[in-house]
């Protein structure tokens, strides 16, 4: 079980770390557009396309990476003073009941709204714009992506409930130790 973790933890580790240069592209691609727009009148719908595509896909191909780093927002008013065996618990319970059922349906469904768009080979509506096939096909993968890694954090806590493996420090220890 530990292997499939570690193998799930290096596919996001390694998607979410590429992904991340989009950050980068995405304000250039912005800069360069508004420059152009404000400079010489001119404007692309497909500039302003590959714009928001850019934003989405940091959103769906960081989804996984971003769980895996404990980065998604939780209330912590009573989860923090719980042990960590209690933590585990609730993490199990959480992604059994919550996030494999959510993210599994969407990929799902978004899965077939992607091949049918694949199929048809789907066009932005507007002049210049880009093909709209490959973003919805980024849709069922970021969900099966944020879905592994949900199995993965599940094995990870069984096996620290099972005291084969140490627990994973929380978040402000974490951000204690960087800084």
């Amino acid at each position: 079980m530990k292997f499939i973790a570690n193998m799930i933890d290096a596919l996001n580790e390694r998607v979410g770390r590429a992904a991340i240069w989009l950050v980068l592209l995405s304000a250039l691609v912005s800069a360069g557009n508004a420059s152009v727009r404000y400079l010489f009148g001119m404007s692309s719908n497909g500039m302003l396309e590959i714009q928001w595509y850019m934003f989405s896909l940091i959103f769906l191909l960081c989804a996984g990476y971003t769980l895996k780093h404990d980065g998604h927002v939780r209330i912590d008013v009573i989860y923090g003073r719980l042990s960590k065996r209690a933590q585990a618990v609730i993490d199990i319970l959480g992604a059994l009941l919550f996030l494999l059922p959510v993210s599994l349906f969407i990929t799902k469904m978004s899965w077939d709204m992607a091949l049918l768009s694949f199929q048809i080979n789907e066009g932005s509506p507007d002049p210049g714009g880009l093909l709209r096939w490959p973003i919805k096909m980024a849709i069922p993968l970021g969900f099966a992506l944020l879905s592994l890694q949900g199995i993965s954090e599940i094995i990870k806590k069984i096996l620290f409930l099972l005291d084969r493996q140490p627990p994973a420090p929380a978040a402000e220890e974490r951000q204690e130790r960087i800084a």
